[in-house]
């Protein structure tokens, strides 16, 4: 078979990879069957994947890298704001996949192999913000426990807007994500960071409005 530009070879190894898993299962798709589809030779698959649960995860570690980056170019002052950031790369990339991150959505519930390795991943996301986290904390008290328990919530919170996304639950993944991170950081704060947010009626007396704050203060 003629070769194909590196780009080119794996992006169409990627799209027959999820047109026959899609299609015939996962575990009745073979390399080969994959490498025909894509008009490649067996040895270009593996070139561009180490395996056939790789190729389910095609983007992970330019994904990896790329919340690093973000991460590093910031610094305890801008640290809300990098982390925000950095997990709504994840979303974005996910949610642009549109029907192929929902057949990798199937394809992990019901395949323990590419199961395990996603919850690897997570592991690994879980690691690369707290590593930012620990760092930035690092003077503050309990400042490593606060960056695993940190870390561990952005992810989760992630995970949790995505799959609503992915089983049709949400239209607004990205609006979903704004206000997901919004509690996730504000639980970080000590009581004293806290802020209250109270919504009244345009028309609310001074009396209503005294109230309604006083209430939302004490919740803190």
């Amino acid at each position: 078979m003629p070769d194909l530009p590196p780009s080119t070879a794996r992006d169409r190894l990627v799209t027959s990879a999820f047109e026959l898993f899609d299609a015939q299962g996962f575990d009745d798709t073979t390399v080969d069957d994959i490498a025909n589809h894509a008009g490649v030779g067996r040895t270009t698959f593996f070139r561009h994947f180490g395996s056939k649960e790789a190729v389910i995860f095609p983007e992970h570690e330019k994904l990896l890298a790329g919340i690093q980056a973000r991460l590093e170019a910031s610094d305890p002052d801008t640290r809300d704001l990098a982390v925000v950031e950095a997990a709504r790369l994840v979303l974005r990339y996910y949610v642009g996949e549109g029907d192929q991150a929902r057949i990798r959505y199937r394809l992990i519930s019901s395949v323990p192999a590419l199961r395990a390795r996603e919850i690897a991943g997570i592991r690994q996301y879980e690691k690369t913000f707290a590593r930012a986290l620990s760092a930035w904390m690092a003077d503050s008290p309990d400042g490593a426990l606060r960056a695993e328990l940190l870390a561990a919530a952005v992810v989760t919170a992630h995970n949790h807007v995505l799959r609503r996304w992915l089983r049709g639950e949400t239209k607004t993944p990205e609006d979903d994500f704004a206000h997901a991170m919004t509690i996730v950081l504000d639980r970080d704060r000590s009581p004293a960071e806290q802020t209250a947010v109270v919504v009244l009626r345009t028309d609310a007396d001074t009396e209503a409005v005294s109230a309604a704050v006083t209430k939302a203060l004490r919740t803190l």
